[in-house]
């Protein structure tokens, strides 16, 4: 008979115990320890055949290996491609999380199904067939290459690849998966990594890529232990409220390219729609010009792309008064507000300050900075920035404008949607003909005052 073995896991972090006890010594949670039955039995792997020895590893000198190269399959998504590094590398593990609704589902099933000329497997734990049937038609795609599997059970799931052979596997989702080797419900901390590992083995061994759809907490984080996100090669996070029509798709890991980068998808009807130029969705379009707007030319990774920061200042009705700031971090903003007071002479200590970056995204470039500064003023003065001029600058804890990295990219993107003024450091080593748009440099807070207020 296979031996059985009670054992105690950390639901937050995922550290095993021999006895349950009320604080995790690993993360430092209380009552996050729950006891869950491990079975220890053979470990038998569907996807081999029986009987199959074990073969024999060696270690290798690292100039006796030769590189596998970029080989990638591509998605025929241009935004997720971007964020993947240019597409799916064979044997990777992808692991997809996000808020429930947000768009997972539809973005990965959109994935398989104009993948027209790869075979893929969706392995659908959540969802019947007939309701993700529902989906595809609704999304208007057609494939004969996809293949819809509605099985929780890993040895059942490996048992089908095999006869199916596919060259991609997407799993909605991994928090319904189970195994048989362990003897606790779909979810718990061993079931997800146990069948999580099962997966990787079979991503490894046979070359295939599986995409892992997974759930988020209420705190915003990935379900499952924290050594969930550390198996797994790429964490993609899809960001967005399901309120508002456009979503973000981040990489929070990557180990084949950069986690920089950004997609940014536009929810429709029929599905999710490719932004490919970002600057235009993120700038309002209005008939007057108001006070407190301000255009910031910022990076996300290799793309450049244009931001409109809001900002309304206003007299303080209660004692303190209030800092908010949506999409941008509140404490460089309170910094930012204590060099204007102290380095420009601008009384904003008994003022309530709200700013807020249109379009729903989080931006964390520190080039932003000289449009805050721009947007405050323009509130404060309640006279508005002329709509063809556009920022970029870091400020300085001096009041100093200070140059940022790859400005001649900013000020070509600027450009390219029709403002004629950009404001930058002059501290930046660019040559001013290069551009057909007029470069104003500025060296302190008090010059962009000047330039635009006087």
């Amino acid at each position: 008979m296979a031996k059985t073995k009670t054992t105690y896991f950390c639901q937050s972090c995922g550290t095993q115990t021999s006895q349950w006890m009320g604080q995790c010594k690993a993360c430092g949670e209380w009552n996050t320890i729950v006891e869950e039955i491990v079975d220890k039995g053979e470990d038998k792997k569907a996807w081999k055949e029986k009987g199959s020895k074990q073969e024999k590893t060696f270690a290798l000198n690292i100039r006796e290996i030769n590189p596998l190269g970029e080989i990638r399959i591509s998605t025929k998504n241009q935004e997720l491609d971007r964020v993947l590094g240019g597409g799916i590398v064979p044997g990777s593990v992808i692991l997809v999380g996000g808020e429930p609704g947000v768009g997972k589902s539809t973005l990965m099933l959109q994935v398989a199904l104009k993948l027209d000329t790869v075979k893929i497997l969706y392995v659908s734990g959540e969802e019947s067939v007939s309701q993700v049937k529902l989906r595809a038609e609704r999304i208007g795609i057609e494939s004969d290459q996809c293949f819809i599997l509605p099985e929780t059970n890993t040895q059942k799931i490996f048992t089908h690849a095999k006869e199916i052979q596919p060259q991609l596997i997407v799993v909605d989702s991994v928090q319904t998966l189970q195994t048989p080797h362990v003897e606790s419900s779909p979810g718990s901390i061993s079931q997800i990594r146990e069948t999580t590992f099962e997966l990787i083995q079979y991503a490894k061994e046979t070359n295939t890529p599986i995409i892992l759809i997974g759930h988020i907490t209420k705190e915003g984080v990935i379900a499952g232990p924290k050594i969930l996100e550390h198996m797994v090669d790429v964490v993609l996070q899809f960001e967005g409220d399901r309120n508002h029509i456009y979503r973000i798709l981040r990489a929070n890991k990557n180990r084949f390219g950069s986690t920089a980068e950004i997609g940014i998808y536009e929810m429709q009807g029929a599905g999710l729609r490719e932004v490919t130029n970002p600057s235009e969705v993120l700038i309002t379009k209005k008939d007057e010009l108001l006070s407190g707007n301000a255009i910031a030319a910022t990076l996300e990774g290799v793309r450049p792309m244009l931001i409109e920061i809001q900002a309304l200042v206003s007299s303080a009705v209660y004692g303190t008064p209030q800092r908010t700031a949506t999409g941008f971090d509140a404490k460089r903003l309170n910094m930012l507000l204590a060099v204007l007071e102290k380095r420009a002479g601008f009384r904003l200590n008994m003022k309530d300050v709200f700013l807020n970056i249109t379009g729903g995204i989080r931006v964390d470039d520190p080039a932003i900075d000289l449009a805050i500064i721009a947007s405050i003023l323009s509130s404060n003065e309640d006279s508005a920035v002329p709509d063809n001029c556009c920022f970029a600058g870091e400020v300085g804890l001096s009041g100093e404008i200070r140059a940022v990295n790859r400005v001649e990219q900013r000020i070509m993107e600027a450009e390219k949607l029709g403002f004629d003024v950009i404001f930058i450091s002059k501290y930046n080593k660019i040559k001013d003909t290069d551009f057909g748009i007029r470069i104003v440099r500025v060296s302190k807070v008090e010059d962009i005052y000047r330039t635009l207020f006087q």
